[in-house]
């Protein structure tokens, strides 16, 4: 009981060192733009040391997108595991990705047009769709439950590779609006873009859920 108290207080502590990282890499970039931030501005800011900081983010451009991007990638697996039974396995995927990725706390503009004018800051961006292939694996092998790990990975990975061309070009299509003058960030064109790339994986994550029903039937 006391171990597990202590491994509670742990976590609860890097999550909330990883939360502070976060929000000041987000809020220096936005005061003095990112090329004018340290990984030491961010860690001091945040009251840590520069080696902790490095324990939890690789570069500058990883903390500020992670405070764009937040836990985002558990959001998205707890919502899968939290759909009813009663709804298929790809819709609960769909739907718990386009909510999440389109949430009320999604980025404000500010933050997304930091992100948007600087191509280091995109790249970052874009790659945080990656983070929601472990997760995903593990929420998706649960609703299977056929004991085979290869197609709840490679299902999550295929979901993680379709967020990816989304993001892309969604941020593309921002970074153009950007570039001809206009200030108004396309959100509502996510949602669309988001269905259209998860909407090739429908057919075999049905087959992945009707494969686990028969065996479980048998």
């Amino acid at each position: 009981m006391v171990a597990t108290r202590r491994t509670g207080l742990r976590e609860q502590k890097k999550q909330a060192t990883r939360e502070a990282l976060r929000a000041a890499a987000l809020r220096l970039a936005l005061e003095r733009g990112p090329d004018n931030v340290r990984v030491d501005d961010i860690a001091e800011a945040a009251g840590v040391s520069p080696r902790t900081y490095n324990n939890y983010f690789s570069s500058r451009e990883q903390a500020i997108v992670a405070a764009v991007a937040g836990e985002r990638e558990a959001r998205v697996a707890a919502a899968v595991a939290g759909r009813p039974d009663s709804v298929g396995l790809a819709d609960a995927v769909v739907e718990a990705v386009v909510d999440q990725y389109t949430a009320s706390d999604a980025p404000g503009q500010d933050a997304l047009l930091l992100i948007t004018t600087r191509p280091a800051l995109r790249h970052a961006f874009i790659d945080t769709t990656t983070a929601i292939e472990r997760p995903l694996t593990e929420a998706i092998a649960e609703r299977l439950g056929d004991g085979d790990p290869h197609t709840a990975r490679v299902l999550a990975a295929s979901v993680a590779a379709a967020v990816r061309v989304a993001i892309e070009q969604w941020l593309q299509t921002t970074v153009s609006s950007f570039t001809a003058g206009g200030l108004v960030v396309p959100a509502g064109s996510l949602p669309d873009l988001l269905r259209a790339t998860l909407a090739p994986l429908t057919p075999a994550l049905d087959a992945a859920e009707q494969r686990a029903l028969r065996h479980r039937h048998r």
